[in-house]
Formats: C-alpha cells, structure tokens, sequence
C-alpha cells in the first residue's frame, strides 16, 4: 500500500480502542514506577535527592537531557505544526536544536565546575547570598510553574483524545492521577529514580519516532519528493505553501517581527531552563557533563528531523481537515498518524509513549521546583545555610507534594485553554532573566548583586508584563479571554523586548553601584575552568 491508497482510504478522527489506550497507559506506569523503586531504594542524602549522587555517566546523562527536553509538545506539537504549517513548522524544531549550542558552548561545563544543586548556586555565588538566591529562586519557580502547567493541561488533553472522554470532570481525574503519578515518582526516586525514567522515556520516543519516520518513508518509496508532494495534495487550502517559508509568519511584517522575537526565546532559553540546569549536577565531573549535551544534541537533532517526516507524513496520510476536527487539533496528527500506519495497537503503544514523555517532563520539573524550595529558599535564604540535609530532604518532600497538588489544580483550571503560550514564555522568561545572569556571572568580574537582581526582576516582569497585555491573552478569539480587548503589545511573544531588557537592566546596575569582590571572582573564575574546589571534581580526582 502507498501513500496515495492510504490517503485515498481516508478514515475518522477516532482514535482507536479506548480500553487498550488506557492498558497501555498503566503497563507504562507500573514499568517506570517499578524501576524507580528499584534503583532508588533507601535513605537518601540532599546529595542524592537533588543529583542523584552525580553518579551518571555522560552517556546516560545525555539520554536523560533528552528524555527531560523532548517533551509532548515536542512530539506532539511540533509534528502537528509541521502537518498544518509546514515549513513555518519546522522552524521550530530549528531554534530548539540550534538553542543548545548555546548552552554546550557557554554554559554546561562552566556551570557544573561552580554549582552544586541549583542554579541560584552559580548565581549567588560571588554575590550577596540571600537577595540573588530568592531572585533566583522566583525565576526558577516561574519558569517552572508555566511548563509544569502546559505539561498538565496537555496531559488531560492528550488522555482525553486518546479515551475519549469529554466530561470535565472524568478529565479532571486524569490530570489528577498524572499528577499523583508525577509525585510518587519524584517522592521515591529522587533524581535518581526520576533519571531513570527519562531515559527510557527517551529510548521509547526516539525508536518510535524513528519507526514511524521509516514507515512514512517506506509508504512514499523512500523518496522525499513523493512525500512532500503527497503532502501538498492532501492540503489543498495550504498548497505548494506547505513546503515554503511563510505559512504562518510570513503574512505581515509584524508576524514576521514576531517569529523573530520567538526565536529568540527559543534559542536562548534553553541554556536558562532550571530542569535543564541541574541535569549538569547529576554527572561527576565537568567532562562528563560537557559530553552529556554532546550526546545530547546527537539524539535531540535525530528526533526533529523525524518529526519533520511525521508531521509530513501526518499531512500525506491523514489531512489537515481529520487533524484540525480530532479534539486535540494540530496535537492529534501524530496519533492520528499512529492510527494510519499500525492501527489501533500501534497508536496505543505510541500514545502510551507521549503519556510517558509528559510523566518524565513534570517529574523533572518537579525536581527542579522541590530543591529550589527547599535548598535555596529554606536551608540559605531562611535558615542561613544551617539546616541539616536530613531536615533539607524532609523539606523537599514536602515542596513535592506541594508543587504536586498546585500542579494539579493549574492543569484543572487551564485545561481548554490556550496553553501555548505558557511553554513559550517559560523559555522568554528563562532567556530573559537567567541566560543574563548567568553569562554576566561567569564572564563579567563587574558583575554584582544590584545588576543581577535587576536583570532577573527586569526580566522576569517585563515577560509577564508583556504577555499580560498582548493578544495572547485577550483581543483575538484565540486569547484566554476572548471577550475582553486590553491588549496594546501587538506581538504575541515578548523575548525581542525582554531578553535585551534583561541584559541591559544587568549591565545598569553593575554599573551604578560600587559592590566588587575580586577575590570571589577569581575563585570562582579558577572553579568555573578547572573545577577544583568542587565536590564532584575533589571525588573524582
């Protein structure tokens, strides 16, 4: 059978069986919950809990890297942009890629040499500990917060499609134990156990994507013309357009602005994310971190290229009519995809697939959000460094179940919503308040605690200041509130304002006070390139 047959066969916009769906679903949770307490058993230090002893190797860790970055809406959003927009699609997989040059480049061995579990480590470090730590902190938990709840309300939509359930309340529950789930993982595990599960999750998504992608090639006669031009036919409204840039961005000069600004965000973001951050602690030494994005990078650039196919794919076999009336829109062409090659059994294993991914996405933001709670606000900020690891460990246990509960009812509230958005501005603040700092912190010896409580306040708020006003939130009858119009930001992503803001306000309040501790700068200067003087590094030697 062809791609032509196929396309021609059409189908529905069902997704299968609801019973095996949900089989395959639980098999994956009593897999993953099963190796986390295998692996994690215990007492477990703040060491452990926070980096899971920084006993990965560079290989693993770089899986996991993986397993944590290639979230749902990279599976599943990006192969239905590509589907519907084609090239304007892609483009996105493009800054997300190229975005971790970046972080290999300026910051993963540097910040592994300097820090210990969070990134409020590096940042406080030569500066006045409890101000920077709580700025960083706020950031860290903003950021977090907005990916954890596109993670959430995407899972409810994900499970809801895939059951077919419609009831508020029947996808309540489904948030509700997605979020249950999330907190088993990370209260047993720790990083340990919540590593381990994204690298399977990562092993899982990499082969299905990369089956898929052959099939798809397999069906067009392993040749790249027929499937683009497949794809073209089966999108009459899009056209030749589905191939060439401007789709989406090219309509104005102000979608064009606006792409810009996106882009921005989306390269630059990812070197600030705090969930990517602290992946860095986890390996021993800074060689085996620098060799973890490496890896990284292999298997994060072969997965967008498979996207590229499943999304064109998506378009060739099922169409832009059956993507755009399944109930989770451009979400549901790599299911509906699924459904189209293997059938029912096949679209269950990968759904089954991006449940995992969603799970081991918020495990890993959970993680990140527990130990900034406990080890920067509680044990520096509150007790002044004082706290007992036990009394740490007890303390992030909790934040846990916290940020687990809070989670939850965010998934509830913004379930429906347009939650785009949120992953977006995650990255605009992460590029705006703590890619800043963060460069400033190793590379600038003026650097001080005036500049860097300016860069990340300056660009924290300016990011939620913007987005406020713009017409993601209201004037369009895609905003969150359609019926309102307060915008008077025209563009919908804020990083071509924000992100210079945050340097600019980092470099006005150095400049502006006195504060210069040279001897901390050149001890942090040695610590940065050798890694001497940090725990990981003393052990190794």
């Amino acid at each position: 059978m062809t791609l032509a047959s196929l396309a021609a066969a059409g189908g529905t916009t069902d997704v299968g069986n609801p019973i095996l769906n949900i089989s395959i679903f639980v098999a994956f949770v009593v897999v993953t919950l099963t190796v986390v307490i295998k692996v994690a058993s215990g007492k477990k230090t703040a060491a452990e809990y926070y980096t899971g002893g920084a006993s990965f190797s560079g290989g693993q860790n770089g899986l996991a890297i993986a397993g944590d970055y290639l979230s749902a809406a990279s599976f599943l959003g990006i192969a239905g942009a590509i589907a519907l927009q084609g090239y304007d699609g892609f483009l996105y997989s493009i800054g997300f890629l190229v975005a971790w040059l970046v972080a290999l480049l300026l910051v993963a061995e540097l910040m592994r040499n300097t820090g210990r579990f969070t990134m409020a480590d590096v940042l406080s470090f030569r500066l006045r500990q409890r101000p920077v730590r709580l700025a960083a902190a706020t950031s860290t938990l903003a950021v977090s917060f907005f990916y954890l709840l596109a993670q959430m309300a995407g899972a409810g939509g994900l499970v809801a499609l895939l059951l077919g359930l419609s009831g508020r309340t029947a996808i309540n529950v489904v948030i509700a134990v997605v979020g249950t789930v999330m907190i088993g993982y990370v209260m047993i595990g720790g990083m340990k156990g919540t590593t381990w599960v994204q690298i399977i999750k990562a092993c899982l998504l990499i082969a299905a994507a990369f089956l898929m992608s052959v099939w798809v090639l397999g069906l067009s006669g392993f040749s790249l013309p027929a499937l683009f031009d497949a794809a073209v036919a089966n999108s009459p409204k899009a056209g030749q357009a589905l191939l060439e840039p401007g789709l989406k961005y090219g309509k104005s000069d102000l979608t064009k602005i606006d792409f810009i600004s996106l882009s921005m965000a989306l390269v630059l973001g990812t070197a600030g994310l705090p969930h990517v951050l602290i992946r860095f602690y986890t390996v021993p030494t800074s060689k085996q971190a620098r060799k973890s994005v490496e890896v990284a990078i292999w298997l994060i650039g072969a997965f967008y290229l498979f996207t590229l196919l499943i999304g064109y794919g998506a378009a060739a076999l099922v169409g832009p009519d059956r993507i755009n009336a399944a109930a989770g829109k451009a979400n549901s062409a790599a299911p509906l995809l699924a459904l189209e090659l293997g059938g029912p059994i096949f679209l269950a294993i990968v759904s089954g697939i991006a449940f995992a991914t969603i799970l081991a996405v918020v495990a890993g933001l959970t993680i990140t959000t527990s130990a900034t709670i406990a080890h920067d606000i509680y044990n520096e900020v509150i007790k002044r460094g004082e706290a007992s690891p036990e009394k740490e460990v007890k303390v992030a246990r909790i934040a846990t179940l916290a940020v687990g509960v809070i989670a939850i009812a965010g998934g509830v509230l913004a379930y429906g919503q347009n939650i785009a958005f949120l992953v977006a501005l995650a990255f605009s603040v992460a590029a705006s308040a703590n890619l800043p700092t963060i460069l400033y912190s190793l590379f600038w010896k003026r650097f001080n605690t005036r500049g860097a409580l300016w860069s990340i306040y300056g660009g924290l708020f300016s990011c939620l200041f913007l987005i406020f006003f713009s017409p993601v939130t209201s004037g369009k009858e895609t905003s969150i509130f359609p019926a309102a119009d307060f915008a008077f930001y025209p563009l919908e992503n804020p990083g071509i304002i924000s992100i210079p803001l945050g340097f600019f306000l980092g470099w006005l309040g150095s400049v502006t006070s006195k504060e210069y501790n040279e001897t901390k700068y050149a001890e942090m200067e040695v610590r940065s390139l050798t890694g001497i003087g940090t725990s990981g590094e003393v052990l190794a030697h």
